[in-house]
Formats: structure tokens, sequence, C-alpha cells
């Protein structure tokens, strides 16, 4: 007799399987154009495509007549590409942690109104795409906006988020920049974004089939600790699929809210930043992070801190590094 948790492992497997052989389709049929392309499959997803391949694909279906959909919709979230364009480098539904999905968003106790809500692991609620507005791409880079509804299950709106994520020439050694610039508006009551460094904040989640006991994360101080550190500029993940090593710098933004602590430690190589966050009703709240990805060794630190210096407009000296 196949239980309800077995069913449910078989449908998650064959999203995944599904999922491969789509992105596969995409990267065959390449286009000679050069620079960046929108190609968007309505009510599903849609591809950022750079120079004739994919870069980018940003999940946005909700689809609600099954447990099963709804478990593999219940969150928007951005897959990035690998170099060649042929498959992700990142996590959907199913796996170890189903709710890590991608480059994405959430917190597992966020408040309304002094009202409890997991909008992490997204018990009783969903992250609802309504639609994109200002979508536009060019030579030099592609932009995405998505107006996300959080709402229980039953329809209460929660809060509002416009999450824009901006795809731009990467900089020589790297193949992907993405910057996601997040704004959460207060549409319903008082908000307060809480959780811990674990189950909050804008994280990325590597593909499920990393090789554990190779990823490594580089930290802009000696002596790191990131479970006591506050506010790191930059952090890297090193990870190892299929064979390739990959780099994921993470740049926080200076103008975050203050008091970031880092979850950049688990082997299977969910990391990001997380800070409490206080929005009374009717204003809102910006988070920015720039992704920039390369393949190969660990990027220098000279590398590194260029591109947070080039992020932000500073000009700040290379630190001492610790790398666990």
């Amino acid at each position: 007799m196949i239980n309800a948790h077995q069913l449910l492992q078989c449908a998650m497997l064959s999203c995944l399987v599904f999922s491969n052989a789509a992105f596969e389709a995409v990267a065959e049929d390449k286009s000679t154009d050069t620079g960046f392309h929108l190609n968007d499959s309505e009510g599903d997803h849609l591809d950022v495509i750079y120079n004739g391949k994919p870069v980018g694909r940003y999940m946005y279906a909700l689809d609600l007549s099954s447990d099963e959909k709804r478990h593999e919709t219940y969150k928007p979230f951005l897959h990035v590409m690998n170099h060649s364009g042929e498959a992700p480098i990142t996590k959907g539904a199913g796996g170890q942690f189903t709710h890590h999905r991608g480059i994405f968003r959430g917190w597992a106790k966020l408040k309304l109104n002094n009202e409890q809500y997991d909008t992490w692991h997204m018990k009783k609620v969903v992250q609802e795409h309504l639609r994109f507005t200002g979508n536009q791409s060019n030579a030099e880079e592609a932009t995405i906006t998505s107006v996300i509804s959080y709402r229980t299950d039953d329809g209460k709106p929660l809060f509002e988020e416009d999450r824009t994520m901006r795809f731009q020439v990467p900089p020589k050694g790297s193949f992907a920049m993405i910057d996601v610039t997040s704004v959460v508006k207060a549409t319903q009551g008082k908000l307060t974004l809480d959780g811990d460094p674990e189950h909050a904040g804008l994280q990325f989640r590597p593909a499920n089939e990393v090789e554990k006991s190779k990823t490594q994360y580089c930290f802009p101080k000696e002596n790191a600790d990131p479970k006591k550190d506050r506010d790191y500029p930059w952090v890297t993940e090193s990870f190892v699929l299929d064979g390739k090593r990959y780099n994921v710098i993470y740049l926080n933004h200076p103008e975050n809210t203050k008091g970031a602590i880092f979850s950049a430690y688990r082997d299977y190589g969910r990391f990001g930043a997380w800070f409490k966050t206080d929005i009374p009703e009717g204003e809102s709240d910006k988070t920015q992070v720039r992704f920039v990805i390369t393949q190969g060794d660990m990027p220098t630190p000279e590398f590194i801190q260029q591109q947070y210096n080039a992020y932000t407009g500073s000009d700040a000296p290379v630190p001492n590094v610790t790398i666990k």
C-alpha cells in the first residue's frame, strides 16, 4: 500500500524530471540573437535569455487544484541556470527541505497586527504572483518585476511584495549577475518580518544534488563567526554540482536594514541574510542584494571586493578573509 507521503514524493520526483526536460528543451532552441530577451510561458514561468541561452527562469505558477499542485507552486522563486544554459544550478520543489527553492523570500514568524504566519514553510499561506510590471530587455540588461500577494489559503490578504530581478551583462570572470530588489508593503496593518537566520530573509538554495562534503563559504573577516557577527558586506558560497564548481557571491547592500545575520554554513548550500524588520501600516521596506555567479575556483577576495565596490559605489579595501 502506497501512503500519502510516498505519493507526494513520487509527484515531486516527476516534477523534477519534467522541469529538467523543460530546461533542456529551452536550451536546444538557442537563438542567434545577442543581448537579453524575455520569453514568458504565460501563467507558469518566464525565461531570461542572454546571448541565445537561458540565464534565469522565474517560476510563478500557483495551482491550488490539489495538495500536490499546491505544494509544487505555493511560492514564486528564481532558478539560476548553469554556464551553458542547459540546466538549473538551483533547487525547485522536492528534495531536502522542499520549501527551499532557488532565490526566494519568506519569514517563518511573520506577524500582521500581532497575529503570526509562516511564509517560509508556507503553512496555510501562499505567495501569489499577481502580475508583472515594467518588464523590459535590451542589449545590456533585462528587468522583470513580479507583484506578489502574500495571503492565507482561504484568501485573506496579508501584505504585498514588489520583487524586481535585474539581469545585467556579467563582469569578466562570471556568467551571471542578478540584482534582486524586494519592496515589502504593509497593506493590511503593521508588519513584523521575523524569524531566524535559518528560516527567514532573502536566500539562495543550490540544486539538491550538490556534493555536500565540498561546500565552502568565504567571509570578509578574519576568524569570522557567522552565528555571532553582524552585517557582513558580502559572503561567497562555493559548491560542486555535476562535477563542476560554482560560486555565488551574495552582496548585501549597505542601505539594507542593519543587524543582518548570515546563515552560511549548511553543507547543502542554502544561505543568505536575515534581519528583523517592523513596517508600520501603509509603509514599506526595501531589501537589495546582488548575486554574481562564477564557475571554477572560488573567486579571490580581490575579485569579490571589486564586485561589492562596483555595486555600492564604494572604495572599501580588500579585507582579510575566513574560508570554511
